[in-house]
């Protein structure tokens, strides 16, 4: 009896406690789907969640009035999403798509990323000139495998078989190929979409979008693309912005390794790092403002999130909002700067002397008060809007269009340095400006170099004012040897010759002739070496925008600013001034106000003597130079001239200088090409002609 009683006790506290739980578990359901059905309808279980980075808008570059010399237009960019795309277990599924979009493409003459390095030719598959990178890419052992001494064809029929394009043509295997390998160089993955095709017009979106179903994973985003107020105006100056490079790729991703290696970094600090990090997609400043001013302009990535739910949908959402790039404001006016470059052109063509050797030259325009540049021409030159299609031709072209010239080519300045070497003599007590000089034609210690005796000095005995109108050498090889070597060099590099200006782009370093170089170099110095330099003909080699310096440095009596293109740099809405430009004072040349006094005399006297000078409003102080100089031409060695002029306006009041640097001309036409650009600039109209394109990105 006691047996049963207990065995009915344990049932009966079994079937309770199964009651229990069976209502615990009845009653979480009904709470689950009844009394919190709508909060558990809205938070659906998330099984997987992905972050890729959201591109920022680059920034603006604009002239000094405001015109946007590189705006942003919106165009449709075509990327592949990695979350969507098939796996790579499908590869047939890729190739499908691949190939469908590789003939939509094509019909409607979109350009698209599929280099490989192979490429059929009349004889067969071949090896792309300049591949070497990708060929080493496709032969890693990750990778195809291959040998290196693998032929085009073996590396194919590799890449046909890794990628199942069998049946394919020829053709479509190498494009369908590869776009896969461009992804596969471009690490994608669900975090690092791979970008096929920008600028793709809106019927082929149109299409891509009616078809989405098929075309799983391809993307389209409305981007930016760079356009151009007048991709003639200031090439050189303002640049290009392209996909990075492999070289830079490894810079750029060196740099930020190196700047996440700092322990003091607050994670926050490290995740903006993350988002400036370079993908090997991204573009980057190639050259002129848009590289040297890439920090500024690039801007910093978002982020956005993918979130993969337990029923199979997919959401994308910005989980952190990109920055936009600063805009860039320039010291150039567009209308002003096209103007010189017209000036330049026109008068090269006019004046060059050998027909064999490619015209050349340059102008710099400067504020001698600030050293902010407000032109800077370069002949021959290019269009930026067409830059990319005519990259091979533009490099290959003897001419050099793409070359700086006024930054740097490093010339012999010949006779400019005449004024420099009148200061020196004058603050040195070598002279006084009622010193007088014999021009004797022939130097007495070395006959074989002359005077010509311009204006009929040759044989009188002339004052430092009339040496520098005259151009006298006699007089300037013997002040030359009273100074000595060490001085000419150490007032040439004080007038900012034969270093840096300062300007954000690249410019030459250029040299100053000088003992001490000559002999590092493992050469002699002589002493008719030091009166050769006092002329301008050693071994100093100046750019033309040091010459424009050290000019404007003499209208200041000495004082000599740092050259600059950057007028400001704006926030992406234009609402902050980030920077904004101050007269920073590199050097000065202490020297008696009567010394530059009388170098500017001298200065005006010499830009007299022209005609087309004497005929402006306000004076002009100018000095020439001419120098010789060798190229080889089709095999030959050719001697010619580069003729040089430096000056400022006005005299009495210096505002501008203005350098002209030609390449196989002598000087005496130059002072024609500086009054163009005095006209061009006191009588330009200053209202703004530019004004925002259509379809540009407001900020």
């Amino acid at each position: 009896m006691k047996s049963n009683y207990s065995f009915k006790i344990r049932a009966a506290a079994f079937i309770a406690a199964v009651v229990f739980v069976i209502s615990v578990f009845i009653g979480d359901l009904f709470r689950i789907q009844v009394i919190m059905r709508d909060e558990y309808a809205s938070k659906k279980l998330s099984l997987s969640s992905v972050s890729n980075t959201v591109d920022a808008v680059r920034g603006e570059i604009l002239d000094s009035n405001g015109t946007p010399l590189v705006y942003n237009v919106q165009s449709n960019t075509v990327y592949i999403d990695a979350s969507y795309f098939p796996r790579s277990a499908q590869q047939e599924k890729r190739n499908e798509i691949l190939l469908s979009l590789i003939k939509l493409f094509d019909e409607n003459q979109v350009e698209y990323s599929h280099a490989l390095p192979i490429e059929l030719s009349e004889g067969g598959l071949v090896f792309a000139e300049k591949s070497e990178s990708d060929k080493a890419y496709l032969f890693k052992a990750d990778y195809l495998n291959l040998n290196s001494y693998a032929t085009a064809q073996n590396c194919f029929d590799a890449l046909c078989e890794y990628y199942s394009l069998g049946g394919m043509t020829a053709d479509d295997a190498l494009k369908v190929g590869g776009i896969l390998f461009r992804m596969r160089r471009a690490d994608f993955s669900t975090a690092n979409p791979f970008t096929l095709a920008e600028d793709v017009p809106d019927n082929v979106v149109l299409i891509l979008k009616e078809q989405s179903r098929f075309y799983e994973g391809i993307e389209i985003r409305t981007d930016v693309r760079r356009e151009y107020y007048d991709g003639t105006i200031a090439p050189h100056i303002v640049g290009y912005y392209d996909y990075i490079d492999a070289d830079e790729y490894k810079a750029v991703t060196e740099q930020y390794k190196e700047q996440l290696k700092d322990e003091t970094l607050t994670d926050e600090q490290k995740e903006e790092l993350r988002l400036r990090a370079y993908g090997m997609t991204d573009k980057i400043g190639k050259f002129g403002i848009e590289s040297a001013m890439e920090e500024e302009l690039r801007g910093t990535k978002g982020k956005q999130t993918t979130v993969t739910n337990s029923d199979g949908t997919k959401t994308t959402s910005i989980t952190k909002e990109p920055v936009n790039g600063n805009n860039v404001i320039l010291t150039i006016e567009a209308d002003f700067q096209k103007e010189v470059q017209k000036i330049l052109a026109a008068r090269i063509n006019d004046t060059r002397d050998l027909k064999n050797i490619a015209a050349a030259g340059s102008i710099v325009v400067m504020d001698v008060k600030t050293g902010a540049v407000l032109a800077c021409a370069t002949y021959p030159t290019f269009d930026l809007s067409y830059y990319k299609e005519n990259q091979v031709e533009l490099n290959t072209d003897p001419s050099a269009p793409l070359w700086n010239r006024a930054l740097r080519s490093t010339y012999a300045p010949g006779s400019t340095v005449k004024p420099a070497m009148s200061i020196a003599a004058l603050n040195e007590g070598i002279i006084t400006p009622q010193t007088r000089i014999k021009c004797t034609i022939n130097y007495t210690p070395f006959p074989q170099w002359k005077c010509v005796g311009l204006g009929g000095h040759g044989g009188k005995e002339i004052t430092v004012e009339e040496a520098i109108k005259h151009s006298c050498n006699i007089f300037y090889y013997t002040v030359g040897s009273q100074l000595g070597i060490n001085r000419i060099s150490s007032y040439l590099s004080a007038f900012g010759l034969g270093q840096k200006t300062g300007v954000e782009l690249t410019e030459a370093t250029g040299v100053v002739a000088s003992a001490e170089n000559r002999i590092n170099a493992g050469g002699s110095w002589y002493p008719g070496d030091t009166i050769q330099a006092a002329i301008g003909q050693s071994d100093s080699l100046f750019t033309p925008i040091q010459l424009a310096s050290y000019v404007s440095a003499l209208a200041n009596n000495g004082k000599r600013y740092k050259a600059h293109f950057v007028k400001s740099i704006k926030s992406a809405d234009y609402s902050q001034t980030i920077y904004e430009a101050e007269p920073v004072l590199l050097g000065e040349v202490e020297a008696s106000d009567e010394a530059y006094a009388a170098v500017r005399r001298g200065m005006v006297a010499m830009a007299n003597t022209y005609a087309s000078i004497r005929g402006l409003d306000y004076s002009v102080a100018a000095k020439t130079g001419t120098a010789q100089a060798k190229k080889r031409v089709n095999g030959q060695i050719v001697s010619f001239t580069n003729g040089f002029v430096m000056s400022y306006a006005p005299a009495d009041n210096p505002q501008i200088a203005v350098v002209a640097a030609i390449e196989n001309v002598s000087s005496a036409g130059l002072p024609t090409y500086v009054r163009d650009v005095y006209e061009a600039y006191f009588n330009r109209n200053s209202v703004v002609t530019g004004s925002q394109q259509s379809n540009t990105v407001l900020r």
